[in-house]
Protein backbone atom coordinates (compact mmCIF):
# COMPACT_ATOMS: atom_id res chain seq x y z
CA UNK A 1 0.00 0.00 0.00
CA UNK A 2 1.36 3.64 -0.66
CA UNK A 3 0.43 6.08 1.83
CA UNK A 4 0.54 9.64 1.34
CA UNK A 5 -0.82 12.54 3.08
CA UNK A 6 -3.76 15.38 1.57
CA UNK A 7 -2.17 19.09 2.31
CA UNK A 8 -5.12 21.95 1.71
CA UNK A 9 -3.27 24.38 3.39
CA UNK A 10 -6.42 25.13 5.51
CA UNK A 11 -6.51 28.59 7.61
CA UNK A 12 -8.28 27.61 10.77
CA UNK A 13 -10.26 30.83 12.83
CA UNK A 14 -7.62 32.95 14.35
CA UNK A 15 -4.85 31.85 12.71
CA UNK A 16 -2.51 34.05 10.31
CA UNK A 17 -2.22 32.66 6.68
CA UNK A 18 1.64 32.63 7.00
CA UNK A 19 1.10 29.92 9.83
CA UNK A 20 -1.42 28.12 7.69
CA UNK A 21 1.07 27.51 4.93
CA UNK A 22 3.76 27.25 7.11
CA UNK A 23 2.42 24.00 8.82
CA UNK A 24 1.38 22.46 4.95
CA UNK A 25 5.41 23.21 4.16
CA UNK A 26 5.98 21.47 7.28
CA UNK A 27 3.91 18.70 6.95
CA UNK A 28 5.15 17.69 3.61
CA UNK A 29 8.64 17.92 4.79
CA UNK A 30 7.53 15.80 7.48
CA UNK A 31 6.07 13.63 5.14
CA UNK A 32 9.30 13.09 3.26
CA UNK A 33 11.64 11.98 6.31
CA UNK A 34 9.08 9.88 7.83
CA UNK A 35 9.07 7.63 4.73
CA UNK A 36 5.43 8.26 3.60
CA UNK A 37 5.35 7.79 -0.14
CA UNK A 38 3.37 11.47 -1.62
CA UNK A 39 1.75 14.46 -0.77
CA UNK A 40 -1.29 15.20 -2.40
CA UNK A 41 -1.82 19.35 -2.94
CA UNK A 42 -5.12 21.11 -2.63
CA UNK A 43 -5.65 24.24 -5.18
CA UNK A 44 -8.46 26.96 -3.70
CA UNK A 45 -9.42 30.10 -4.79
CA UNK A 46 -10.80 33.10 -2.32
CA UNK A 47 -12.18 30.97 0.59
CA UNK A 48 -9.94 30.10 3.65
CA UNK A 49 -10.93 26.64 3.13
CA UNK A 50 -7.29 26.45 1.43
CA UNK A 51 -4.76 28.90 0.73
CA UNK A 52 -3.10 27.63 -2.01
CA UNK A 53 -3.74 29.25 -5.29
CA UNK A 54 -1.52 27.33 -7.68
CA UNK A 55 -1.09 23.33 -6.53
CA UNK A 56 1.61 23.65 -8.99
CA UNK A 57 3.43 26.23 -7.94
CA UNK A 58 4.01 24.77 -4.06
CA UNK A 59 4.46 22.06 -5.97
CA UNK A 60 7.73 23.46 -7.02
CA UNK A 61 9.00 24.57 -3.79
CA UNK A 62 7.99 21.27 -2.16
CA UNK A 63 9.88 19.29 -4.59
CA UNK A 64 12.60 21.91 -3.80
CA UNK A 65 12.26 21.02 -0.01
CA UNK A 66 12.01 16.79 -0.23
CA UNK A 67 14.60 14.64 -1.69
CA UNK A 68 12.39 11.03 -2.48
CA UNK A 69 8.81 11.60 -1.84
CA UNK A 70 6.13 12.20 -4.79
CA UNK A 71 4.33 15.44 -4.85
CA UNK A 72 1.12 15.76 -6.50
CA UNK A 73 -2.26 18.07 -7.47
CA UNK A 74 -5.11 17.00 -6.26
CA UNK A 75 -6.17 18.63 -7.92
CA UNK A 76 -4.97 21.42 -10.17
CA UNK A 77 -8.49 22.77 -11.59
CA UNK A 78 -8.47 22.41 -15.00
CA UNK A 79 -11.41 24.87 -15.70
CA UNK A 80 -9.86 27.71 -14.52
CA UNK A 81 -5.95 26.66 -16.35
CA UNK A 82 -4.96 26.84 -19.84
CA UNK A 83 -4.13 23.26 -20.72
CA UNK A 84 -1.40 24.81 -22.49
CA UNK A 85 0.44 26.11 -19.72
CA UNK A 86 -0.83 23.97 -16.99
CA UNK A 87 0.98 21.43 -19.23
CA UNK A 88 3.99 23.36 -19.50
CA UNK A 89 4.41 23.74 -15.62
CA UNK A 90 4.20 19.86 -15.71
CA UNK A 91 6.46 18.74 -18.06
CA UNK A 92 8.95 21.67 -16.16
CA UNK A 93 8.27 19.81 -12.47
CA UNK A 94 8.07 16.61 -14.19
CA UNK A 95 11.74 16.75 -15.99
CA UNK A 96 13.22 18.68 -13.22
CA UNK A 97 12.23 16.49 -9.74
CA UNK A 98 13.39 13.09 -12.40
CA UNK A 99 9.64 12.08 -12.24
CA UNK A 100 8.75 12.83 -8.92
CA UNK A 101 5.95 15.40 -10.33
CA UNK A 102 2.01 13.67 -10.38
CA UNK A 103 -0.45 16.37 -12.24
CA UNK A 104 -4.39 15.69 -10.40
CA UNK A 105 -6.62 17.59 -12.52
CA UNK A 106 -10.30 18.09 -12.26
CA UNK A 107 -13.32 19.85 -13.16
CA UNK A 108 -13.85 22.26 -10.12
CA UNK A 109 -16.92 23.95 -8.70
CA UNK A 110 -19.51 26.36 -9.65
CA UNK A 111 -17.42 29.16 -7.71
CA UNK A 112 -16.59 32.60 -8.65
CA UNK A 113 -13.69 31.55 -9.71
CA UNK A 114 -15.18 30.98 -13.43
CA UNK A 115 -16.22 34.28 -13.35
CA UNK A 116 -12.79 35.76 -12.21
CA UNK A 117 -10.92 33.48 -14.86
CA UNK A 118 -13.36 33.59 -17.35
CA UNK A 119 -15.40 30.40 -19.01
CA UNK A 120 -18.70 30.65 -16.41
CA UNK A 121 -20.61 27.39 -17.18
CA UNK A 122 -18.89 26.35 -20.50
CA UNK A 123 -15.57 25.68 -19.15
CA UNK A 124 -16.76 23.63 -15.73
CA UNK A 125 -19.20 21.08 -18.33
CA UNK A 126 -18.80 21.36 -22.14
CA UNK A 127 -15.18 22.62 -22.49
CA UNK A 128 -13.82 20.25 -19.96
CA UNK A 129 -13.32 17.35 -22.07
CA UNK A 130 -11.60 19.75 -24.54
CA UNK A 131 -9.09 21.08 -22.44
CA UNK A 132 -8.51 17.66 -21.14
CA UNK A 133 -7.34 16.17 -24.15
CA UNK A 134 -5.55 19.06 -25.58
CA UNK A 135 -3.60 18.70 -22.36
CA UNK A 136 -2.57 15.31 -22.76
CA UNK A 137 -1.78 15.81 -25.99
CA UNK A 138 0.89 18.46 -24.69
CA UNK A 139 2.09 15.73 -22.55
CA UNK A 140 2.54 12.87 -25.14
CA UNK A 141 3.41 14.78 -28.40
CA UNK A 142 6.15 16.77 -29.54
CA UNK A 143 4.16 19.71 -31.33
CA UNK A 144 0.79 20.68 -30.96
CA UNK A 145 -2.44 22.67 -32.73
CA UNK A 146 -5.87 22.84 -31.22
CA UNK A 147 -8.92 23.22 -33.27
CA UNK A 148 -11.66 23.61 -30.83
CA UNK A 149 -14.66 25.17 -29.74
CA UNK A 150 -12.91 26.95 -26.90
CA UNK A 151 -9.01 26.19 -27.47
CA UNK A 152 -7.75 27.12 -31.50
CA UNK A 153 -4.19 27.95 -32.09
CA UNK A 154 -1.32 26.51 -34.89
CA UNK A 155 0.69 23.62 -34.58
CA UNK A 156 3.55 24.86 -31.82
CA UNK A 157 6.53 23.18 -30.60
CA UNK A 158 6.35 21.39 -27.09
CA UNK A 159 9.16 22.89 -24.84
CA UNK A 160 10.72 21.04 -22.77
CA UNK A 161 9.62 17.88 -23.83
CA UNK A 162 9.31 15.16 -21.37
CA UNK A 163 11.58 12.57 -21.88
CA UNK A 164 8.16 10.03 -20.95
CA UNK A 165 4.80 11.37 -20.17
CA UNK A 166 4.47 12.42 -16.74
CA UNK A 167 1.80 10.51 -15.01
CA UNK A 168 -2.39 12.74 -14.70
CA UNK A 169 -4.78 11.41 -12.36
CA UNK A 170 -8.42 12.57 -12.55
CA UNK A 171 -10.71 13.88 -9.86
CA UNK A 172 -13.92 12.06 -10.04
CA UNK A 173 -17.14 12.78 -8.48
CA UNK A 174 -19.84 11.51 -10.90
CA UNK A 175 -20.59 8.73 -13.25
CA UNK A 176 -19.49 11.20 -16.40
CA UNK A 177 -16.51 12.36 -15.58
CA UNK A 178 -15.36 8.65 -14.19
CA UNK A 179 -16.52 7.74 -18.01
CA UNK A 180 -14.15 10.32 -19.10
CA UNK A 181 -11.59 8.98 -17.14
CA UNK A 182 -11.74 5.55 -18.14
CA UNK A 183 -12.10 6.25 -22.19
CA UNK A 184 -8.76 7.51 -21.56
CA UNK A 185 -7.20 5.25 -19.53
CA UNK A 186 -6.60 7.49 -16.70
CA UNK A 187 -6.40 6.50 -13.04
CA UNK A 188 -9.01 7.98 -10.53
CA UNK A 189 -8.56 10.43 -7.17
CA UNK A 190 -11.48 10.21 -5.34
CA UNK A 191 -12.85 12.27 -2.46
CA UNK A 192 -12.98 12.04 1.40
CA UNK A 193 -16.42 13.04 0.98
CA UNK A 194 -17.70 9.02 0.41
CA UNK A 195 -17.62 5.19 1.24
CA UNK A 196 -15.65 2.14 0.22
CA UNK A 197 -19.04 1.10 -1.05
CA UNK A 198 -19.69 4.18 -3.48
CA UNK A 199 -15.63 4.22 -4.02
CA UNK A 200 -15.80 0.05 -4.84
CA UNK A 201 -19.01 1.31 -7.76
CA UNK A 202 -16.87 3.96 -9.42
CA UNK A 203 -14.04 1.48 -9.80
CA UNK A 204 -15.97 -1.04 -11.18
CA UNK A 205 -17.62 1.42 -13.73
CA UNK A 206 -14.45 2.69 -14.39
CA UNK A 207 -12.76 -0.55 -15.18
CA UNK A 208 -16.41 -1.67 -17.29
CA UNK A 209 -15.67 1.45 -19.44
CA UNK A 210 -12.09 1.51 -19.98
CA UNK A 211 -12.29 -1.99 -21.16
CA UNK A 212 -15.48 -1.15 -23.16
CA UNK A 213 -13.24 1.58 -24.40
CA UNK A 214 -10.50 -0.64 -25.64
CA UNK A 215 -8.07 0.59 -23.33
CA UNK A 216 -5.69 -2.64 -22.74
CA UNK A 217 -5.69 -5.12 -19.85
CA UNK A 218 -2.17 -4.01 -17.58
CA UNK A 219 -4.11 -0.44 -17.95
CA UNK A 220 -7.59 -1.39 -16.71
CA UNK A 221 -5.73 -4.17 -14.23
CA UNK A 222 -2.68 -1.77 -12.89
CA UNK A 223 -4.48 1.74 -12.67
CA UNK A 224 -3.70 3.46 -9.86
CA UNK A 225 -6.42 4.97 -8.34
CA UNK A 226 -6.47 7.45 -5.48
CA UNK A 227 -8.78 7.26 -2.46
CA UNK A 228 -8.56 10.59 -0.19
CA UNK A 229 -9.12 10.38 2.74
CA UNK A 230 -8.85 12.14 7.00
CA UNK A 231 -5.92 10.06 8.97
CA UNK A 232 -5.49 11.28 12.82
CA UNK A 233 -3.42 8.56 14.69
CA UNK A 234 -3.72 8.33 18.60
CA UNK A 235 -3.26 6.29 21.56
CA UNK A 236 -7.20 5.48 21.28
CA UNK A 237 -9.79 5.86 18.86
CA UNK A 238 -11.60 8.18 21.40
CA UNK A 239 -8.37 11.32 21.63
CA UNK A 240 -7.81 10.97 17.95
CA UNK A 241 -11.78 11.26 17.38
CA UNK A 242 -11.67 14.33 20.07
CA UNK A 243 -8.94 16.02 17.84
CA UNK A 244 -11.10 16.33 14.94
CA UNK A 245 -13.99 17.37 16.63
CA UNK A 246 -12.56 20.41 18.93
CA UNK A 247 -10.86 21.69 15.08
CA UNK A 248 -12.58 19.98 12.09
CA UNK A 249 -15.96 21.92 12.47
CA UNK A 250 -14.28 25.57 12.95
CA UNK A 251 -12.22 25.15 9.72
CA UNK A 252 -15.65 23.72 7.95
CA UNK A 253 -17.73 25.90 8.75
CA UNK A 254 -15.18 29.20 8.45
CA UNK A 255 -14.35 27.31 4.93
CA UNK A 256 -17.05 26.40 2.91
CA UNK A 257 -19.14 28.73 3.95
CA UNK A 258 -16.69 31.33 2.41
CA UNK A 259 -17.79 29.67 -1.24
CA UNK A 260 -19.49 31.92 -3.51
CA UNK A 261 -21.10 30.55 -6.70
CA UNK A 262 -20.23 32.24 -10.09
CA UNK A 263 -23.95 32.62 -10.80
CA UNK A 264 -24.99 33.91 -7.68
CA UNK A 265 -27.37 30.74 -6.95
CA UNK A 266 -27.36 29.47 -3.45
CA UNK A 267 -25.57 26.28 -2.83
CA UNK A 268 -26.44 24.24 0.44
CA UNK A 269 -23.27 23.92 3.01
CA UNK A 270 -22.50 20.41 4.64
CA UNK A 271 -23.32 20.41 8.67
CA UNK A 272 -19.86 21.18 9.95
CA UNK A 273 -20.09 18.51 13.13
CA UNK A 274 -22.08 16.34 10.90
CA UNK A 275 -19.55 16.12 8.36
CA UNK A 276 -16.71 15.56 11.26
CA UNK A 277 -19.03 13.03 12.75
CA UNK A 278 -19.08 10.93 8.64
CA UNK A 279 -15.21 11.77 8.48
CA UNK A 280 -13.81 9.80 11.68
CA UNK A 281 -16.52 6.98 10.67
CA UNK A 282 -15.26 6.37 7.22
CA UNK A 283 -11.56 7.13 7.42
CA UNK A 284 -8.58 5.96 9.73
CA UNK A 285 -9.37 7.78 12.76
CA UNK A 286 -8.39 6.15 15.99
CA UNK A 287 -5.34 4.04 17.46
CA UNK A 288 -2.68 2.44 14.98
CA UNK A 289 -4.68 -0.48 15.04
CA UNK A 290 -7.72 0.65 14.04
CA UNK A 291 -6.23 3.03 11.22
CA UNK A 292 -4.54 0.42 9.52
CA UNK A 293 -7.68 -2.35 9.31
CA UNK A 294 -9.58 0.89 7.78
CA UNK A 295 -7.00 1.67 5.30
CA UNK A 296 -6.83 -2.34 4.52
CA UNK A 297 -10.68 -2.79 4.65
CA UNK A 298 -11.32 0.16 1.79
CA UNK A 299 -8.00 -1.38 0.09
CA UNK A 300 -10.02 -4.90 -0.03
CA UNK A 301 -13.58 -3.59 -0.52
CA UNK A 302 -12.01 -0.86 -3.58
CA UNK A 303 -8.82 -2.43 -4.78
CA UNK A 304 -7.53 1.07 -4.22
CA UNK A 305 -4.09 0.85 -2.58
CA UNK A 306 -3.24 4.79 -2.99
CA UNK A 307 -3.60 7.09 -0.21
CA UNK A 308 -4.46 10.70 0.06
CA UNK A 309 -5.07 11.02 3.87
CA UNK A 310 -6.16 14.84 5.08
CA UNK A 311 -3.05 14.68 8.49
CA UNK A 312 -3.77 18.73 9.24
CA UNK A 313 -7.27 18.06 10.50
CA UNK A 314 -6.17 19.68 13.93
CA UNK A 315 -5.28 23.01 12.55
CA UNK A 316 -2.10 22.86 14.95
CA UNK A 317 1.34 22.54 13.00
CA UNK A 318 3.12 20.43 16.02
CA UNK A 319 -0.11 17.98 16.14
CA UNK A 320 -0.09 17.79 12.13
CA UNK A 321 3.88 16.83 12.35
CA UNK A 322 3.31 14.64 15.18
CA UNK A 323 0.65 12.71 13.45
CA UNK A 324 2.65 12.52 9.80
CA UNK A 325 4.94 10.63 11.87
CA UNK A 326 2.44 8.52 13.77
CA UNK A 327 1.00 7.27 10.44
CA UNK A 328 4.42 6.32 9.00
CA UNK A 329 5.62 4.60 12.04
CA UNK A 330 2.78 3.28 13.98
CA UNK A 331 0.13 2.29 11.31
CA UNK A 332 2.63 1.58 8.03
CA UNK A 333 4.37 -1.14 9.62
CA UNK A 334 0.79 -2.80 10.33
CA UNK A 335 0.10 -2.14 6.74
CA UNK A 336 3.18 -4.10 5.57
CA UNK A 337 1.62 -7.20 7.28
CA UNK A 338 -0.76 -6.74 5.12
CA UNK A 339 0.81 -6.85 1.91
CA UNK A 340 2.69 -9.73 3.13
CA UNK A 341 -0.88 -11.77 4.07
CA UNK A 342 -1.07 -10.91 7.17
CA UNK A 343 -3.67 -9.51 9.59
CA UNK A 344 -3.60 -5.25 9.51
CA UNK A 345 -3.19 -5.67 13.63
CA UNK A 346 -3.74 -8.78 15.99
CA UNK A 347 -6.85 -8.79 18.29
CA UNK A 348 -7.81 -4.82 16.60
CA UNK A 349 -11.11 -3.56 16.57
CA UNK A 350 -13.01 -3.95 13.79
CA UNK A 351 -13.53 -1.04 11.80
CA UNK A 352 -17.22 -2.03 11.04
CA UNK A 353 -17.58 -2.24 14.83
CA UNK A 354 -15.66 0.83 16.21
CA UNK A 355 -17.55 3.17 16.80
CA UNK A 356 -16.70 7.20 16.21
CA UNK A 357 -16.33 8.05 19.55
CA UNK A 358 -14.07 5.27 20.30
Amino acid sequence: MRIGTFVLAGQYPGQSEREALDRAVRSAVAADEAGLDSVWLGEHHFVPYGLCPSATTLAALLLGRTRRIGIGTAISVLSTAHPVALGEQTTLLHLLSGGRFTLGVGRGGPWVDLEVFGGGADALERDFPESLDLLLRWLREPRVSADGERYRFREVTVVPAPDSPPPVVVACTSPGTVRLAAHRGLPMLLGMHIGDDEKAEMVALWRAEATAAGQPRETVEGAGHVAAGVAQVADSTREAVEILRGALPRWLSHGLAAHQTFDGRPRRMRDPLAYTEQLCRLHPVGDPALCAERLAATAARTGISRFALLVEGSGDTAVTERNVRRLAADVLPLLRRVDDGGAAAPGAVSSRAAPATG
